[in-house]
């Protein structure tokens, strides 16, 4: 028993300063321990980072923007009952009209241009109204009335059209009119330059002669910008607001 009480003594006895200073660098993690350690943070940061962006585009940007079409949709329609006329032309951003897919449960405002930021990304439709890309409005007497929408992210008011049918409505309301179109055709997959399918008689619609037409245009596949789809639809009833709603937006 006692050369066990003094085995245990010497085991217990204190270190002297080298073999104290030896035993904490032996504690200490090594380079290679470190720099992975490292780079597991690095993982963890990007990871976090990633998770939070796509948290804001798949979700907060769609809240967001469907705030902001939201509220633009309220303010069109409250200086339309207040009899707020309509300048006739339009500035870069400016809503006037408001865009019914009932099918798809889509109601959107419609504004001036195809500007990312001023438009699409706000949960706006918007019509190419500009430049090289000016198309119709839906009240002229033959012209193609074509507009651009979001088909991921940002309200993405264009995400479903590919389940249109032949004869499904599509429906512009205005301050006087509601326009009424019927789905006729689409083109699955385009290239961004293919600026034909905007003609007053738009290439690959089926449509052969001058008439009231809507084309809808947006990206392809999903959650990337390399095609684009394309929806087209012809007016079949132009109906003024005095005679109240048109039988698609009734119900």
């Amino acid at each position: 028993q006692e050369s066990q009480e003094s085995a245990q003594g010497a085991t217990e006895a204190p270190l002297s300063r080298m073999e104290a200073r030896r035993a904490a660098q032996a504690r200490k993690p090594s380079a290679g321990v470190l720099v992975s350690r490292m780079i597991g943070e690095v993982f963890i940061t990007t990871g976090v980072l990633m998770l939070l962006f796509v948290t804001y585009q798949l979700w907060w940007s769609n809240v967001r923007a469907h705030q902001q079409a939201g509220s633009a949709a309220h303010h069109l329609q409250q200086d339309w009952a207040d009899g707020k006329r309509n300048p006739g032309t339009f500035s870069p951003g400016q809503g006037f009209a408001i865009l019914h897919i009932p099918k798809l449960d889509v109601v959107a405002p419609i504004a001036e241009g195809i500007s990312k930021t001023k438009v699409l990304d706000r949960g706006m439709v918007g019509h190419y109204g500009e430049g090289d890309l000016k198309t119709a409005m839906p009240d002229a007497k033959t012209g193609n009335f074509a507009l651009a929408g979001h088909r991921n992210t940002h309200g993405e008011p264009f995400r479903y059209i590919n389940r249109l049918q032949p004869g499904d409505e599509i429906v512009v309301e205005t301050q006087d009119d509601y326009y009424v179109y019927k789905m006729s055709s689409i083109l699955p997959v385009t290239s961004p330059s293919n600026t034909s399918v905007l003609d007053p008689v738009p290439k690959g619609s089926g449509f052969t002669a001058p008439g009231r037409y809507i084309t809808l245009t947006t990206c392809t596949p999903e959650f990337t910008s390399k095609y684009r789809m394309i929806v087209w639809g012809k007016m079949v009833e132009d109906r003024p607001r005095s005679k109240g709603k048109p039988d698609a937006l009734v119900g």
